[in-house]
């Protein structure tokens, strides 16, 4: 009878639990004898004193590793009666079975030298209470820590190192295959490889995953998917298969290990996605290639370029329809965080992060038109001089993109035939007696058969609803040869420029715009250009009074001066715009504000005439709004805000009209709605 100087009548008076464990389902269906070897230590309890009733074991933690104490039910059973003082000894065949990792190890000895637990092993037995005990059940805690890390690298050594060559078989996408002399090829198969293609073309047009499945959706195109048995199997595109085919660079021609990187949470396996630069293993030119390396490089970054990350602040995110130019392109100068877009009361630019994660209030809210007035016209001065073929190159675009769709459908019909042929073929061979079978068959055929039709019928609808492409016009070609000196003309027609292109325009040239209010009225904003450059000045913004101007003191102390010396309000509005004074909602002085401002101080201007001036051939304004019926100011509010464009007369220093029915004609129909502008 085996026995130890270290077991006492204490321990003998409580339990002798052994703890039986492997690590992974495969070994227990396969490592019989190692499970055996565990169970047996029942015989080993037994020689050291306990009785066969006082003998337990926890095998609740088959096929967990040990790696962590997280989700190993047994292990946190056998700590808890630890700590309860219901065990005496706990018995394993090796202390690897307890814990491979000595942040679990050691506070299970300080448990057990508390409670006066005995461990014991095959080795022998040890009192975690005692120095030395603790010492030797400390090294081979240790030891299997290591032991978890050297067997982990010798399993994996010979497999990369095969990876590094290139020759370990990996599995492969949709549209590559591997021949019987492990050569990787493309799918023979036609319209594998057409729509693979397609959907890189797809995506460069349309620059966005959800825009690529809208697209392939629309025109009933469906994907090729690898099933579990390898087979290409045709599904609806969904947005994580476009992803999986943009982003796997088995389609650029590389070899790609370790894209991945594992990692544990809360006791799971979790993996994150490594930028292309981190790679452990990229050999390029391996496999037959989609799209090239560079191009392969765009799309990764194009798709990196659309995620929203507004935390982070690392990218901008995908031109959207929305009102507000430089979404996902301004950044808040006072806490550095990405500011969103608000549409409610007109658009704004708004830095809520702090506000999100500290409930602090909101940094700053900006409007979003003049800063994005400023940042359009600062593109407009990068951009001169440029000539863009804009329209030309969206035709062929087009044009190529619809020859690829036609394709695309040529190739889904034909398969479709001939997968109907087929079925009909087995259903002609079928004995026509057995029933059974005939049923299957010929329900397989008319499945097949419906869908010939309704791609048939989908593709003479779109057909007929496709518009005929339109030629370049003289004028039109003649327009993009100067679109470089033109951009700023073109840049407000829906028809030459959507949202959505204005927005990929811009962000061409510009990576960021900071921007901080520096003042109630006025907005420092930085443009930070591709390439580093930068461009800074100070934007005036609109205030809601005149009061929170930062010049409302000055600016009044000349309205009343002029106004004293007789000027008239226009006059007077005119001649402090020019001194670049403005009012609190308007881009200028309005006379309405300095006559605000006169009789908010009981100034009176004593009229000289009480008709208007006349000049021979002309019309002044206030003629003008005499015979429209409409107010003076009416008039000047347009040619203050630019929708009226017309210059004064340096003889009159008035604003004049052509004398004609075609003046009174043109303002009806500004007044009526049917004009945007008018121009004199």
């Amino acid at each position: 009878m085996l026995t130890s100087e270290l077991v006492l009548p204490h321990h003998l008076a409580r339990q002798a639990v052994i703890y039986v464990r492997q690590s992974s389902p495969n070994q227990v269906l396969t490592h019989q004898e190692s499970l055996r070897l565990q169970h047996a230590l029942r015989q080993r309890a037994e020689q050291l004193g306990w009785s066969p009733a006082n003998i337990q074991v926890i095998d609740a933690d088959l096929g967990q590793t040990a790696r962590t104490a997280v989700g190993r039910s047994g292990f946190q059973e056998l700590v808890t009666r630890v700590s309860t003082d219901q065990v005496g000894i706990i018995l394993s065949y090796e202390v690897t079975r307890l814990a491979r990792n000595c942040t679990d190890w050691y506070p299970l000895l300080d448990v057990c030298g508390f409670r006066r637990c005995l461990i014991a092993d095959c080795d022998g037995v040890y009192d975690p209470g005692s120095v030395n005990g603790r010492l030797i059940l400390g090294l081979k805690g240790q030891i299997s820590e290591l032991e978890l890390h050297t067997i982990r690298n010798r399993l994996h050594a010979a497999l990369v190192q095969k990876a590094e060559r290139g020759e370990l078989a990996q599995v492969l996408p949709a549209g590559l295959v591997r021949d019987e002399a492990g050569v990787v090829r493309k799918d023979p198969h036609q319209e594998v490889q057409s729509r693979i293609a397609l959907v890189f073309t797809a995506f460069q047009e349309q620059r966005s995953t959800t825009k690529v499945v809208r697209f392939l959706r629309q025109h009933r195109l469906r994907l090729p998917r690898k099933d579990r048995g390898a087979e290409i199997v045709w599904r609806w595109p969904t947005t994580a298969a476009v992803a999986s085919i943009l982003q796997n660079p088995a389609y650029a021609g590389a070899y790609v290990r370790g894209r991945t990187q594992t990692y544990w949470k809360n006791g799971k396996r979790l993996q994150r996605r490594l930028p292309l630069s981190q790679w452990k293993i990229c050999l390029r030119d391996r496999y037959p290639a989609y799209i090239g390396w560079e191009e392969f490089e765009k799309v990764q970054a194009m798709l990196q370029d659309n995620y929203s990350e507004y935390g982070r602040n690392r990218t901008r995110g995908v031109p959207r329809s929305g009102k507000a130019l430089l979404h996902g392109l301004v950044c808040c100068g006072q806490c550095g965080h990405k500011m969103v877009v608000q549409y409610k009361g007109g658009a704004q630019y708004l830095c809520n992060q702090l506000r999100g994660q500290y409930q602090v209030p909101v940094c700053q809210r900006l409007p979003a038109d003049p800063i994005d007035g400023w940042v359009v016209g600062q593109f407009f001065a990068a951009f001169a001089g440029a000539e863009l073929d804009l329209y030309a190159l969206a035709l062929q675009q087009a044009e190529q993109e619809q020859k690829q769709v036609a394709k695309a459908h040529r190739q889904q019909l034909q398969r479709l035939h001939y997968e109907a042929e087929l079925a009909e073929r087995q259903f002609r061979r079928a004995d026509p007696e057995n029933r059974l079978v005939t049923a299957e068959l010929e329900r397989r055929w008319e499945q097949a058969l419906r869908a010939v039709a309704e791609v048939e019928e989908a593709w003479r609808r779109e057909e007929g609803q496709r518009p005929p492409a339109q030629p370049l016009s003289p004028q039109v070609r003649q327009a993009l040869e100067q679109a470089g000196e033109q951009l700023p003309e073109l840049w407000g027609r829906e028809d030459f420029f959507s949202r959505e292109q204005r927005k990929a325009l811009l962000r061409c040239l510009v990576d960021r715009v900071v921007v901080h209010r520096v003042a109630a009225d006025r907005v420092h904003a930085r443009i930070v250009w591709r390439g580093g450059d930068t461009t800074s000045a100070d934007i005036p913004v609109t205030v809601g009074s005149l009061a929170r101007l930062s010049f409302a003191a000055d600016m009044e102390k000349e309205v009343l001066r002029l106004a004293r010396q007789g000027q008239s309000d226009e006059q007077i509005a005119d001649g402090l715009t020019g001194r670049g004074f403005r009012s609190p909602q308007r881009s200028v002085v309005l006379p309405s504000t300095v006559r605000g401002i006169r009789l908010r101080h009981r100034v009176l201007v004593k009229r000289s005439q009480s008709h208007p001036r006349r000049v021979a051939g002309s019309l002044t304004l206030s003629q003008v709004a005499e015979r429209l019926q409409v107010s003076p100011h009416w008039i000047y509010d347009r040619i203050h805000n630019g929708t009226i464009q017309v210059s004064k007369a340096p003889e009159w220093q008035l604003y004049l009209f052509p004398d004609s029915p075609a003046t009174l004609t043109s303002f009806r129909k500004l007044r009526d709605g049917k004009v945007k502008t008018l121009r004199f």
